[in-house]
């Protein structure tokens, strides 16, 4: 493991800090899911569990107390079981939740009923994330429904539950050290994984063998899962925002867009390149593709502490526009109009970026009230801005249709400026095509 134990231990801290005198936090762990008939899907753990614990089990449910004479931080889990580790693997136990993840306390999880009430009576507040699943909701609340019925022998119920995720996201939004280095990690074998597929796009074959080549080099390197299904579209594929069919054949003169990126211990990474089959980009190709690359330089220019959220994906709509203006895909109106008017959205018609961290669409809200968020030191996004031409748009020079291109890098805002985490990918025409003819 690349993050610290300790680093968990400092996020669990920052929690209580915020939390409510006399409060309690519940955080379940993520069931297990069946793929089909005995058969399970790969366990991922839920983000807001390991972010405050590390532990990647599922049957499991961390408990934050502040002021517990006993000790804040209590996880319930499995207990250890010889006959069952021998079919599915070691399990950590209580023993080890208290030595290796830094607990203050264990218990089994099939106590939790027995214990957890006990825990719950006499707070004042519940910090829960009430709605996400549905069958530990209602045991929640017979807990409490549990303490209720005992409040004539003195039973304290709490009086109010609080949405947990309010606080808990806010800071996740903000990456300490250790969680850049962990990006950062994760950048940089997404970004092989890229190379080695524009490599491999030379020798024609199929979308899903790009897909192949992405998969080999992210387990190659230790990132044992993607962090969302890999979109590789070639041709006018590229102009379908979440294609992952990922099937047809890879024809010579088409450009193929890859959205793929790795997740390296439950961090994301997320990195679009579009380029030539052939190594080669024509010269309608080129023409946009300048543009897209020339907006996705000036908006990483605005990421900088002091700006506002929407700042980069405003100066993208601008460089985009006039592009498309300049190239005559819009006609008979100016920039200011095109862009009063929207006239770039048949063409681009997402945000230019999102937060990016444990989830690839990470959690943090993006406006405060009615104002933009401002950036700060430690928050983490994306650039992606691109240009998708349909291949059947009649108000345009067939020249340009079925042509996608999307350019995407993650970074993080730093105290003088950003810093790009996925930069070891060639974005520029001539290394492209350089890397390709390598």
């Amino acid at each position: 493991m690349m993050m610290p134990i300790q680093e968990f231990a400092d996020r669990r801290a920052r929690l209580a800090e915020r939390m409510a005198e006399d409060s309690i936090a519940i955080v379940p762990a993520a069931p297990e899911r069946v793929r089909n008939r005995d058969v399970l899907h790969p366990f991922r753990q839920d983000s807001d569990f390991y972010y405050l614990t590390g532990f990647n089990e599922p049957d499991a449910v961390f408990v934050l107390i502040p002021g517990r004479e006993h000790g804040e931080a209590v996880l319930f889990c499995r207990e250890r079981n010889p006959e069952k580790e021998l079919w599915d693997g070691s399990l950590v136990g209580q023993d080890g939740a208290v030595a290796d993840y830094g607990m203050d306390d264990a218990f089994p999880i099939a106590d939790i009923d027995d214990i957890l009430p006990g825990m719950i009576e006499g707070r004042s507040r519940v910090y829960y994330p009430l709605g996400r699943d549905q069958s530990f909701d209602t045991k929640v609340m017979d807990w409490v429904k549990r303490i209720r019925s005992k409040l004539r022998a003195g039973a304290q119920p709490p009086g109010e539950f609080v949405a947990l995720e309010h606080t808990l996201h806010d800071l996740r939004l903000y990456k300490s050290a250790a969680e850049v280095k962990v990006m950062a990690r994760a950048g940089q074998i997404s970004a092989e994984a890229h190379r080695r597929a524009m490599k491999r796009a030379l020798k024609g074959g199929y979308e899903y063998q790009l897909e192949a080549e992405l998969i080999h080099t992210f387990m190659e390197h230790g990132a044992r899962s993607t962090a969302y299904p890999s979109i590789v579209g070639s041709g006018a594929n590229a102009c379908v925002l979440h294609y992952i069919d990922n099937s047809a054949p890879l024809n010579d003169g088409d450009l193929v867009l890859i959205d793929a990126g790795c997740e390296l211990e439950n961090y994301a990474s997320d990195i679009t390149r579009t380029f030539p089959v052939n190594g080669r980009f024509s010269d309608a190709q080129k023409a946009l593709y300048e543009v897209v690359l020339a907006a996705q330089y000036q908006a990483i220019e605005a990421v900088q502490p002091g700006n506002h959220w929407n700042q980069p994906h405003e100066v993208a709509v601008e460089v985009l526009t006039q592009g498309l203006i300049e190239l005559g895909i819009l006609r008979d109106m100016t920039l200011d109009q095109a862009i009063e008017k929207q006239a770039y959205r048949p063409y681009f018609m997402h945000r230019v970026g999102h937060w990016i961290g444990m989830d690839v669409h990470d959690v943090g809200d993006y406006k405060i009230g009615d104002a933009w968020r401002v950036m700060e030191p430690g928050m983490a996004m994306t650039i992606e801005p691109g240009l998708y031409i349909p291949p059947d748009d009649t108000n345009v020079d067939e020249k340009w249709w079925g042509i996608g291109i999307r350019i995407e890098d993650d970074v993080v805002v730093t105290r003088k400026g950003c810093r790009i985490l996925t930069s070891d990918v060639p974005k520029t025409i001539e290394d492209i095509e350089a890397l390709m003819a390598a």
